[in-house]
Formats: C-alpha cells, structure tokens, sequence
C-alpha cells in the first residue's frame, strides 16, 4: 500500500531526490526510489533488486557494484578476497590525485577500482575479479593492473580458471604510461596462463573501453557480454568528432560486437551464474577422464555395409541420383544432429577479426559425459534459414570461426567433431576480399598438427576446399547418401566437357559416393541410409554415429597428442 500511495503521488526527479522543498508534503525516504538512466522513469528499488538490478520498465541494466556482482554469482560463504588493501601509487607525482584517490575510497569504500579473489559457482572453483565503475570509473592504473596479474599469477600455479567482469572508462590518466605498461602486463600474465592451458572467461558489461578493450578484456578463451553493453576501444563521442560522421544505431554495443566476430555469446544478467557454470563444469578435470564407453549394437560392420550398397545398385541407384539425395531439402542439418547426439551444447560465435558465419555453427557439448568441441556447416531449411546461412556456403570468417575453436579444442584437449555439408565455400567479391584461400589454407595447416582427435562426417554434400577446410581429420565418415567431391558435377562437365547438361555423366566419372570413395581408401567409414536421410529416421542414423563415435574416442583417447598428430600426417601422407 504504502508503494502504491508513492507511486501515484510521487515523480523522483533523480537520485539524489531526498524530499519535497515544500513544508506541507511529507518526506520521501531516502534510496525508496531512483530514476532509471535508461528509460528516465522512477522505479522502486526493491523492485531493481529483485530483478537482478534490471529496470523492470524497460529492462535497461543498471551497473553492479564490485561486491554486489559476486553475490550474485559466487555461492554463498566461499569468496576469499585476494589484495583487499593495496599501497597507494602515484608514479608522475601527480597533482592532486592522492586526494582525489582518498575521496573515491571514502565514498565507494574500495581499495581500488576491483576486487578480486577465489571463490565457487555451484561448487566449481574459480579465481574472480569484478571492476567496479564507482572507483574512477573503473580506469586501469598500477595497483588494478597489479591486482589483476597476481591473481592470474595465482591461478595459474593452482591450475584455476580465471573469470574477470570488466567495467572501464580506460587508462587512468593520472598514471600516464606507468597505466599504459598495466596492458602488457596483464595481457602478458594472461598468455601464461594460456599456456599453461588454463581457462580465462571474459564478461564485458557496461562501458567496457579503452585499454581494458585494447588488453585482457578481449583475450578470454570464452568472450561473454550483457546485453546492449556499450564496448569500444575509443568512445562513440571521440569516434564521431575524428570522423565527422554521425554513427549508426547500436555501434558498439554488444550485439553490434556479436554480429561482428568478437564475442561468443550474450548473455542475459539472469542466466550468468547458470552459464559461467556450466562452463566452469565443461572445462573441469573431472569432465576430462574419458569414462568406459560401452557400446549398445557395437561398431557398424562395413561387410553388411557393402551388401547393402550391392543391393542399393541392384536397384539402378545411381551416382547422379546419390547427388541429387544429398541436396534434398528434408535432408537433416548439422544442428540436428548436434541435438540429438550431444549434451549441453553452448553455441560460440564469430571469427575475432571480422564476422559471425551463419554457415558455420560451432560450441562446446558433452558426449556421453566427455566434453567436446562440435562444429558444423549449416544449411537452412527453409528461405530465410538458407539467406542466414549463405546455403551452407562458408565465407572466410567462418572457417576462421572453425579454426579459432579447433585450437581452443586444442588447449583444452577436447576431441573435435565436424559435421560436413556444403556445395563449397562462398565465392563472392567479399569474400575474396577477405582472404577466402588463405582462410582455406590455413585451416589446412593448422589442422595437420592438432594434437587432439578429430572426426569429420559427410551427412550431405562435400564440396571441393571448402568441404576439405573442415575434414582435415584422424577419420572421415560419411553418410552413405553423401557425396564428397572435386567440385560439383554441373562445374566439372562445363569445365572439362562445355556442358553442364552431362553433369550425371560427370558424377559417375567422378567417384564421387561414398561407396566410390570407401573403395579408393580415402575414407573409413559408411554410414547405411536404408531410406534417404529425413528427420523421420534422424534417429537410427545418430544411433549408428553414436556407437561409432564411442569406438573412435576409445581409440583415441590411449593415444597421445603427438601420436594423434602423426596419424592424422601419416593419413594424408599414403593419398
């Protein structure tokens, strides 16, 4: 009641509103009400509170104090703070800042611009550190650059993630390039604990820039970001007073970030503690013991399979008609096997240079309680799906996006699983722009010598370096409905004969099936479609790859990385 009589008496101007200057109305009390700086309208703050200080008028995100944060995603009673007090610094001698420091510490009681410790998500441990923007905007002096190294320092040498919540305005300008040496520093503390290969989370929230951007902010091995977080390296009022230009709607935000390669995933303020979780649990040592796979129908004989493809040609089955079954539009996609054959798959985004592909999807999963990196070429299945996905056709930052989670996979020695289905990479003017061989070719060159296991399956068409970029693998499967190819057959009878009109005289030249294929050696597995591929025996199909995926990783895992590298060499090496 007592709410309700505020809200329809009252309007609270601002925060610092305390009560009517007028001696016949009665007082407001104090921090009751505040204005959201989103929307400007008055909001209670229980209400802000209990909505995970989200405006429950406009869902505009309010900034977290440092202490707050950890509340809300640090179990209750684990928290061990690190560094609270810290000698104050003051390398130029600057006029002025010792007072103003004294001031800030006075009204934000904090040590400095964030806090740092160890504490647990849902029993999983973790070194935390939280920015908080009321200590100078959160800028990045000496002591913050200090705290932030130690702490990775400590993480390192007992082998804990790393989760750090930035918040900055940038350097502190008081510190001059003293503060410019804290993004070496910790960028330099960072690639330690890289290579140690330890987990480094990034959660950027509003404002993140400057050199927090320009330093560990951008270097997680997992990029987070709340949404519609403004984050840029140089201001969006900086930008548009250099250029001259006005910037366009949402520039720097998180979603303008997301759509352009740099962050993996958004992340509402609600989800955080499940999602950091279920991070932390994929990256655990615990995860990493391979369990005792036990097989259910056991690994597919290939004999049956070559009776089967016996009585498939008995019945006039041709190479052309395997062409047009592995383009049907009922065909299923990468994703639906990713979500009938894996666990907890986490989707991660873009290429950290340029862009997002949507003809590559890609995450972290369990199989079978093993953690994994899945990554796929994705058709749509319908107009606006295929338009998303560029028609399964990959541009440059998709493969990079492929790469930067293989080597991810890599550092976090998870097996890597590629589902392969693409007419072949994109070849427009763009892409050529953008490196489009080179971002092939790389793939090529990294692959060779990855040190874990990686499988790649063909579940509809594999077509010429951009089908190859993703099976540079231990093994390559396909579907026996698959086809796996030079380039397409209409491009090989227009190049070699004039006329793509010859393009089924072509396929069957080609050898270009999976059958074709299994007999040459340069593939090691079918997988039996006793009907065409369609959702309607998804099942049976995931169930043969089930059982075939737990024999590979079986095999795999008594192998070491080097070993794994050499036979993946020695493979290719015998073609």
């Amino acid at each position: 009641m007592l709410r309700d009589m505020f809200k329809k008496t009252y309007t609270l101007i601002d925060t610092k509103y305390k009560s009517s200057s007028k001696p016949d109305e009665p007082n407001i009390p104090q921090g009751l009400w505040r204005k959201c700086n989103k929307c400007g309208q008055p909001v209670y703050v229980e209400d802000v509170k209990n909505n995970y200080y989200i405006c429950p008028k406009c869902n505009g995100y309010f900034r977290v104090h440092a202490y707050r944060r950890i509340e809300m995603v640090i179990d209750d009673g684990t928290f061990e703070e690190w560094d609270k007090e810290m000698e104050f610094s003051n390398p130029l001698n600057f006029p002025g800042y010792e007072k103003k420091v004294e001031a800030v510490k006075e009204k934000s009681k904090l040590n400095e611009a964030i806090v740092i410790g160890k504490g647990e998500i849902n029993g999983q441990k973790t070194v935390i550190g939280v920015c908080d923007a009321r200590f100078l905007m959160s800028s990045m002096g000496h002591n913050v650059g200090e705290k932030i190294t130690n702490a990775v320092e400590r993480a390192t040498k007992e082998k804990l993630p790393v989760i750090i919540f930035a918040c900055s305005g940038g350097a502190r300008m008081q510190e001059g390039i003293v503060s410019l040496m804290q993004m070496a520093k910790t960028s330099a503390a960072l690639k330690k604990h890289h290579e140690a290969g330890q987990l480094f989370i990034s959660v950027l929230t509003d404002p993140t820039t400057g050199g927090v951007t320009a330093s560990f902010a951008m270097l997680g091995d997992i990029i987070l970001a709340e949404p519609n977080a403004l984050i840029g390296f140089a201001g969006p009022r900086v930008i548009q007073q250099t250029i001259g230009q006005k910037l366009p709607e949402g520039f720097q935000r998180s979603e303008f970030l997301l759509k352009h390669g740099f962050v993996d995933k958004i992340v509402e303020r609600e989800d955080l503690k499940d999602t950091l979780y279920a991070i932390l649990k994929l990256h655990s040592a615990e995860t990493h013991k391979i369990p005792d796979l036990e097989t259910v129908c056991g690994n597919i004989p290939q004999e049956s399979v070559e009776k089967h493809h016996k009585k498939q040609d008995a019945c006039g089955k041709t190479p052309w008609d395997t062409v047009l079954l592995s383009r049907k539009s009922d065909r299923p996609v990468a994703t639906d096997y990713i979500d009938m054959i894996f666990d907890d798959f986490m989707e991660f985004h873009g290429d950290r240079y340029f862009g997002d592909d949507g003809a590559i999807v890609g995450g972290i999963a369990t199989f079978h309680g093993i953690p994994v990196t899945v990554i796929g070429q994705q058709k749509g299945k319908n107009t606006k799906d295929n338009i998303k996905c560029n028609f399964g056709m990959p541009s440059p930052d998709g493969y990079r996006k492929a790469l930067r989670l293989m080597k991810q996979a890599e550092t976090f020695k998870r097996p890597v699983i590629c589902f392969v289905d693409t007419p072949g990479a994109f070849c427009g003017l763009e892409a050529e722009e953008r490196g489009q061989g080179e971002a092939i070719a790389r793939n090529l060159f990294e692959m060779a010598s990855l040190t874990v296991p990686v499988l790649s399956v063909v579940i509809g068409e594999g077509g010429s370096g951009g089908a190859l970029a993703m099976a540079v693998a231990n093994q390559v499967w396909m579907l026996e409905n698959a086809i796996y190819s030079i380039l397409s057959p209409e491009g090989f009878a227009s190049i070699l004969w004039k006329d793509s009109k010859r393009a089924d005289e072509a396929a069957k030249v080609m050898k270009i099936t999976a059958k074709d294929l299994l007999d040459m050696g340069l593939i090691e597995k079918v997988i039996p479609e006793t009907e065409p591929a369609c959702h309607d025996n998804l099942d049976v199909l995931c169930s043969y790859l089930t059982e075939g995926m737990k024999e590979f990783l079986k095999e795999y895992s008594e192998m070491s990385g080097e070993e794994i590298a050499n036979q993946r060499y020695e493979r290719f090496r015998r073609m």
